[in-house]
């Protein structure tokens, strides 16, 4: 937004590093610049399907450019973003200049304020001064003191503090924390190779991590009273997940920089290594963003693994670091960014510390009891369709303590009972996080179901093999060889070939199977599959299991190994259906976070049919072959889900008579349906009326293909799923509690049936139902009476 800053700070890599570019920028953004790039963001967002898109108005200091400008600029992006793409809007400043008129102004526009502070006036004026020397402290307590007011402190996005040694590092953290920011980031300053960090005499020779790990002792101390990302990235990718910032990890970079002039430049962080290191040659007007996402540097950062430097590659903990942030691996010598960070001994402390303080994941907590009921208010808010995290997770608890009955039921017969038993105490955590996996419920099931084609007691010894690993326990196993591989739930498989057994042996490191050693930093390889996770906003990261030999419990056939090219394509489009549940269907977001751990991807359906499926025994998993949009996916996951909840409230509340075998009319099927049956789907389809109300909503005034296929789904499924209703309350079969349940539906369709659709969509939908009837009459006379 603006080529300049009113601070002065000895530490900016805009202004006193390697890149002198800015001297020859336009100070402010014209209007013609910003028109054009909310233009090429809305044909990219429009090209990819994109759910959301996130935006940040940078600088320099970008409250220079003034309010008239960073409003238009608002106007400009919104005005030209697609209905259905939700903008994330930030602004990033020194916050000198912040004022009343200016978050007036950013509440209007939904923009969010980061703001940059490096701790107590101390700590803050070793750098963040005026150019005539003068403190900038007592200004930026002002500005975010404005934030923390009530009417603005939706607005307060958090503090980002760039490091200095030399600073007291407690002080720091104490002085940040008293500001209650929603989020803190701590930055290592930008070096190079060329370039080095200052490391002051006395400190040791990681005085940056010794820094942090003081800061992460004192944040622990305190109760972990705010996220701090630097920290919170190191735990989640120490347990397979991915980063929440671009300096750590193996994600790939996704942003691009739009200067003022309108040309695209990569990361700007990358103006520390040497002039015009961040240039591309395109801009706005005449490249598109997809040319940009070709370019080599920006391929280049989006290599993960494979773009490291030799010595990153075999590095045991190269998944946390992922080689630190590019910019800090330049050398002048000709290897460019082909080297490990600057800061490589630094990172190294950092995570291994903070490794060796982590206690093993607690993924569900520990339930022994025989499955506790829900209240009332629980089992209300699960009658509307919803179901807040709290709710689900108490669903979650019982269920986990129904399957540690199941599998105690099946285990006595195998030699590793002795092995489970022993973990069921201090590292009852890490027995729990394999024992919520959904398909261990499944594979207890069959054992019991008497189903030997499909389950053994073999499975016994991969729970233990595999609550052993996640424990550090010390433990010798024979593992069935299942498709050519040894499978350990919720961990992954290691291809061996052949059939039969293997031994595998573990300890506090990992575990070894024929030969192979595979720690928690074993990168995938042609032998070892690794269960992998996708990250997605407000930290849910569910595994697209595509491993687990138990998994073919849905009414589909599941996908094998997904190969990297597919795997990502999950990935982009479970992003873009999790910003759509959450924007869209906000009541059931909550729930599917803390429910949902596991997809399942299935084999395409015939014809191109969107097919998708729940488990009765794998709750928490849902089964889907990747549709070709996001609405779509974010319509199956909200639609299974549905499916999981109410099956887990069936384990342990009768809703109906479970002895009446009467088969009914379901208005969405040719066939009878039993009252269970009838059941899940009605509860299925107080989403999918829900989600097709909020399509009809964004198309408002549209009269498109889109809009009137919309149309048309609102009318026929609020006519299905209200008819539904009405067969179950009249059924007779209803329990009290079931009675209560129903009409708790029939309250939450309400709003639905009043969203004007028109006259064609009514009669489609009427159309519809009467052709659904007449078959299903068709076949109730063909069958005889029941």
């Amino acid at each position: 937004m603006h080529a300049r800053c009113d601070l002065a700070c000895d530490h900016c890599y805009v202004y006193e590093h390697a890149d002198t570019s800015w001297r020859g920028k336009a100070r402010a953004s014209h209007e013609a610049v910003l028109a054009r790039t909310a233009e090429r963001i809305a044909e990219h967002a429009r090209t990819h399907r994109l759910a959301a898109v996130h935006v940040v108005l940078h600088g320099g200091e970008p409250l220079l450019a003034g309010p008239a400008l960073l409003g238009r600029a608002a106007e400009l992006l919104r005005a030209a973003l697609p209905a259905d793409c939700a903008l994330d809007l930030r602004i990033h400043t020194n916050g000198v200049l912040l004022s009343p008129r200016f978050l007036d102004l950013f509440a209007t526009h939904g923009i969010k304020v980061g703001i940059s502070l490096d701790g107590d006036k101390a700590a803050n004026d070793r750098h963040r001064r005026f150019a005539d020397g003068r403190s900038s402290h007592a200004k930026v307590l002002a500005a975010v003191e404005l934030l923390r007011r009530p009417a603005y402190r939706h607005l307060y996005a958090g503090l980002l503090c760039t490091i200095d040694v030399e600073n007291d590092p407690v002080a720091v953290l104490d002085a940040l924390v008293a500001l209650e920011p929603p989020r803190v980031d701590f930055l290592l300053p930008h070096a190079t190779w060329e370039q080095p960090p200052k490391r002051p005499e006395g400190l040791g020779e990681t005085p940056y991590a010794d820094w942090l790990l003081a800061v992460y002792r004192r944040w622990e101390e305190l109760g972990r009273p705010v996220p701090v990302r630097t920290f919170d990235s190191v735990h989640r990718t120490l347990r397979g997940r991915s980063s929440l910032t671009e300096s750590l990890g193996l994600d790939p970079a996704d942003l691009v920089v739009v200067e003022t002039d309108g040309s695209f430049e990569q990361a700007d962080s990358l103006k520390t290594a040497y002039d015009g290191a961040p240039e591309t040659g395109f801009t706005v007007f005449d490249n598109t963003l997809d040319q940009v996402a070709e370019h080599p540097g920006m391929v280049e950062r989006q290599s993960g693994l494979a773009g490291l430097a030799e010595e990153c590659r075999g590095c045991p903990v190269v998944r946390s670091c992922g080689g630190g942030l590019y910019a800090h691996r330049y050398r002048g010598d000709g290897s460019g960014f082909r080297n490990p960070s600057v800061y490589c001994g630094d990172l190294m402390r950092l995570i291994t510390t903070i490794r060796d303080r982590m206690a093993p994941a607690v993924v569900v907590p520990a339930q022994d009891a025989p499955g506790a009921t829900l209240t009332d208010g629980q089992l209300d808010e699960l009658a509307a369709g919803y179901g807040g995290a709290d709710t689900v997770r108490a669903l979650a608890r019982a269920q986990l303590g129904l399957t540690r009955r199941l599998v105690a039921a099946v285990g006595t017969g195998s030699p590793a009972w002795a092995l489970v038993t022993s973990l069921d105490g201090g590292d009852t955590p890490a027995l729990d996080a394999v024992l919520a996996h959904p398909y261990t419920r499944a594979w207890a099931v069959r054992c019991l179901q008497g189903d030997t084609a499909r389950a053994d007691l073999g499975g016994m010894a991969e729970v233990a093999a595999a609550a052993s690993v996640r424990a550090g326990r010390a433990f010798e196993l024979a593992l069935p060889v299942r498709g050519g591989a040894v499978h350990l739930p919720t961990l992954g498989r290691v291809l061996v070939g052949g059939a039969g057994e293997r031994v595998v042996t573990g300890d506090a490191e990992g575990f070894t199977v024929g030969g192979r050693r595979i720690g928690p930093d074993t990168p995938a390889d042609a032998h070892w599959q690794p269960v992998r996770r996708i990250a997605l906003a407000d930290g849910w990261t569910p595994a697209l299991e595509d491993t687990d030999p138990q998994r073919d419990s849905h009414q589909w056939p599941v996908e094998d190994r997904l190969a990297d090219a597919e795997y990502l394509a999950w990935g982009g489009a479970l992003r873009e259906a999790w910003e759509l549940i959450g924007r869209d269907l906000p009541g059931h977001a909550p729930g599917i976070r803390a429910g949902l751990s596991t997809l399942t991807p299935l084999r395409p359906g015939p014809a191109g049919r969107d097919v998708s499926a729940a488990a009765r025994q794998a709750f928490g998993a849902v089964g889907i072959a990747r549709p070709a949009t996001a609405p779509t996916l974010a319509l199956l996951i909200a639609h299974e889900f549905q499916h999981v909840k109410l099956g887990a409230v069936l384990d342990f509340h009768d809703l109906y008579d479970r002895t009446d075998e009467r088969l009914f009319h379901a208005p969405w099927r040719p066939d009878p349906r039993p009252l269970e049956g009838l059941f899940q789907g009605t509860y299925a389809h107080l989403a999918v009326t829900e989600f097709w109300a909020t399509r009809v909503r964004a198309y408002d005034g549209l009269r498109n293909g889109p809009a009137q296929h919309a149309r048309v789904q609102l009318a026929t499924w609020r006519a299905h799923t209200a008819a539904s209703i009405a067969t179950l309350a009249d059924s007779g079969a209803l329990t009290p509690l079931g009675a209560r349940f129903t009409d708790r539906m029939r309250t939450a369709v309400e709003p639905w049936l009043t969203v004007p659709v028109g006259a064609a969509a009514e009669t489609a939908a009427r159309e519809a139902a009467a052709e659904n009837l007449a078959q299903w009459q068709a076949r109730t006379a063909a069958a005889g009476p029941r």
